[in-house]
Formats: C-alpha cells, sequence, structure tokens
C-alpha cells in the first residue's frame, strides 16, 4: 500500500487529478497502476484502504464537489467516514467513471505511470 500512498501524493503535489477526481478513485479502486519501468505500484485497493488513505494523506475534501458532492453532507469529524460516504456516493463503477479514468490515464503516462485497462466481468461482452 505504500506505492499507492506516493502515487497519491505525487498526483497530489502535481495537482495531476484536480478536474478528473471520479476518474482517480476508478483507477486507484480498479486498475493496475505500474511504473513506466514496469514496477507494479498496485493492483487495486479497497474502498476502506483508499479512504485510509486519502485521510492519511489529507486530499483536499473539497474534491468531491467534482462528484457532485457537498462537503457538508458528508461526516465531518471522522475524514476516514467522510471519504468513504463520498467513494459511495461517487459510482465509480460508471461509464462516465471508466472514461474518466481513460482520461487521467493518458494525462498520468508522461508522469511515469501506466494505468491498466478497465476490468471486464466475465460473461460481459
Amino acid at each position: 500500500m505504500d506505492g499507492v500512498r506516493d502515487f497519491l501524493a505525487d498526483i497530489k503535489e502535481h495537482g495531476q487529478a484536480r478536474g478528473n477526481f471520479l476518474g482517480l478513485l476508478h483507477v486507484v479502486i480498479g486498475r493496475r497502476i505500474q511504473k513506466s519501468d514496469g514496477t507494479l505500484v498496485s493492483a487495486g485497493l479497497s474502498w476502506r484502504d483508499l479512504a485510509a488513505l486519502l485521510k492519511k494523506i489529507r486530499w483536499d475534501p473539497e474534491a468531491v464537489r467534482e462528484l457532485g458532492l457537498d462537503p457538508r453532507q458528508l461526516p465531518p469529524r471522522d475524514r476516514q467516514r467522510y471519504w468513504y460516504s463520498a467513494i459511495t456516493l461517487a459510482r465509480v463503477d460508471s461509464p462516465e467513471a471508466r472514461a474518466a479514468a481513460d482520461r487521467l490515464a493518458a494525462t498520468l503516462q508522461p508522469a511515469g505511470y501506466v494505468i491498466g485497462p478497465t476490468p471486464t466481468v466475465q460473461g460481459s461482452k
């Protein structure tokens, strides 16, 4: 999980997810993330683990506005619950999230990250 923490901190520092928070959530939860040299960063995280990381690196709580959420409507005192609630409401499995993740993947490639494709569900077309 240290690799994901470093990945999120790097993206936060360079502002690469600004305007594409939904795509970031989709990528970290459901896609394979590697460095351009092939080093595995993540094969996907649970919602709970992602919420804990967002709390730990102090991601800007205002980012939920990009998801159409009002920060005042989320649990204010427990940041892990705050982020978990936001992820739950974000619809990270929607077609919009997949498209946002594809845009983010293209943005991150010059920064040295390779984002895998959206996983497919067996039996779907």
